[in-house]
């Protein structure tokens, strides 16, 4: 029998049993909230510290911070810049220039940003180790007149100039012998207004080869990266006798008609250099590697070699999405191109040269390649006869060797391929693997082929050319050609 003292000891019981668990299960989740607490703070600090050291796109406000990339940080309007458009901040640059060329080289350097704003300027030089930034709304805006523009001598690789004798308009933003140098931003833009020196060009109204935008010469350890190169005079980012160049996530942009000889990035006489994560959009080549213009890039003798073009998008509708040549006199070697998207332009990839040019393209590599709508996806030409005087000599013959396509994909392409060798400039050890491209005229000779040398391993679609030996996927020899010298070559399509 149940008596009432004894229910009511039993319900203490419980009671205190019951007080005991919630205190247990408060003290667990205290120790939990703590924990979670603590964790949530050691992380907030250590994304912090991250980000304050490797991350420069943070914000506050919706603005963009500038990051502290040298020890020592300048603003252009620290030195009277004005950036409305119309003032001309030439001076503003060269003194932030001439301060930061004063630092001791040991400190690291300086820094100078170009803030939001239209920062109308003549050309200006820059120094080594110093890092020019532009922020996300930040434009540097090239003044028209070429009267404000200097004449500098033409480059000793192309004798009396590339469009003119005689002396050649500089470039918008210049270097000469520097080392550490580094441009880059919030994606700001630097803007070459070349559309008057395009109409003048057409209309013939210039006396001397037009400047790039960006040239570097001589130097070592140049860095571009986060901004926007566009409508540039003449070639638009142009390293010339450069070693250790890096050129990461930039954009650079012109009408894709009107305007002439805008190519992208022009690699000339460089060594170890790499172009990766672009986009790039122009009236002229994408990408165009050169070494100088017949007799005086063979005396001047510094080859282009060791180039990796990566992760690269490009449309060029007058030209190609990356060419060697036709300026190679010095020699081309060790290019590697690969994961290259090129759309709706009018060839894929380029070779060309000529007889008078010497030099050589040797140990070039193209591994996953999509072409979207071209009229020529694959171009080997051997008679682009531009010299820059008669005094070339006839009798020094370029050398085409060991180039290789691999994982070539596309749609829409007239031509898949035309390599055009010749009796004395033959195309030798070619090789074609892993290729399917969609054709859009439904022709006998697409894939056109002219004096070549190599071999086809694998599925190859279109048919290729009866000048290539075939092999099997096991690399085992078919059948050997007879015929490495006939030629299929229409330009009629």
């Amino acid at each position: 029998m149940v008596t009432p003292s004894s229910f009511t000891i039993r319900r203490v019981n419980q009671s205190s049993k019951f007080g005991k668990f919630t205190s247990f299960c408060s003290l667990r989740q205290s120790l939990l909230i703590t924990l979670w607490l603590s964790l949530f703070i050691v992380l907030f600090i250590w994304q912090k510290n991250v980000f304050d050291g490797l991350l420069i796109f943070r914000t506050r406000g919706g603005i963009m911070e500038i990051p502290r990339l040298r020890p020592v940080v300048f603003n252009l309007t620290d030195f009277g810049g004005v950036g409305d458009g119309k003032t001309v901040n030439t001076k503003a640059f060269e003194r932030a220039i001439l301060e930061i060329s004063k630092l001791k080289n040991g400190g690291g350097g300086g820094q100078l940003n170009v803030l939001d704003g239209y920062w109308l300027t003549a050309p200006f030089n820059l120094t080594s180790h110093m890092t020019l930034f532009l922020a996300q709304n930040a434009v540097i805006l090239a003044i028209q007149d070429e009267k404000y523009w200097p004449l500098m001598p033409p480059l000793p690789s192309y004798g009396f100039g590339r469009e003119h004798p005689g002396p050649r308009y500089g470039s918008l933003i210049h270097g000469q012998n520097l080392t550490d140098v580094t441009i880059t931003g919030h994606n700001g833009t630097i803007d070459g207004q070349g559309k008057s020196w395009w109409d003048k060009f057409r209309q013939k109204r210039l006396n001397h080869t037009r400047g790039p935008l960006v040239q570097i010469m001589w130097s070592s350890d140049i860095r571009f990266s986060n901004i926007t190169l566009q409508n540039s005079p003449f070639w638009t980012l142009h390293p010339y006798d450069c070693k250790n160049v890096f050129i990461t996530n930039v954009t650079i942009l012109a009408p894709v008609v009107g305007a002439p000889n805008t190519d992208g990035i022009d690699p000339d006489s460089c060594e170890n250099m790499v172009i990766e994560d672009c986009y790039i959009s122009t009236g002229d080549d994408g990408v165009a590697i050169k070494s100088g213009w017949d007799q005086y890039g063979i005396n001047y003798a510094k080859p282009s070699t060791n180039i990796l073009i990566k992760n690269v998008v490009i449309r060029s509708m007058v030209s190609a999405g990356v060419s060697i040549g036709s300026e190679m006199s010095g020699g081309v070697s060790n290019v590697r191109v690969e994961n290259l998207h090129v759309w709706s332009s009018r060839r894929g990839v380029r070779i060309k040269t000529s007889l008078g040019r010497g030099g050589y393209v040797r140990n070039i590599t193209y591994h996953n390649i999509t072409f979207d709508t071209l009229r020529v996806g694959i171009v080997i030409k051997t008679d682009y006869n531009e010299h820059p005087d008669e005094r070339y000599n006839h009798k020094a013959v370029p050398v085409i060797e060991d180039i290789s396509f691999t994982g070539i994909y596309g749609h829409g392409v007239r031509v898949p391929v035309r390599i055009n060798g010749s009796l004395e400039i033959p195309v030798k050890n070619v090789v074609f693997r892993d290729m399917s491209v969609g054709i859009t005229y439904k022709k006998k000779h697409i894939f056109q082929c002219a004096f070549v040398h190599g071999r086809v391993i694998g599925s190859v679609f279109p048919s290729p050319c009866e000048n290539l030996d075939r092999y099997d996927e096991q690399n085992q020899l078919i059948r050997r050609s007879a015929m490495h010298n006939i030629t299929n070559i229409d330009y009629d399509f």
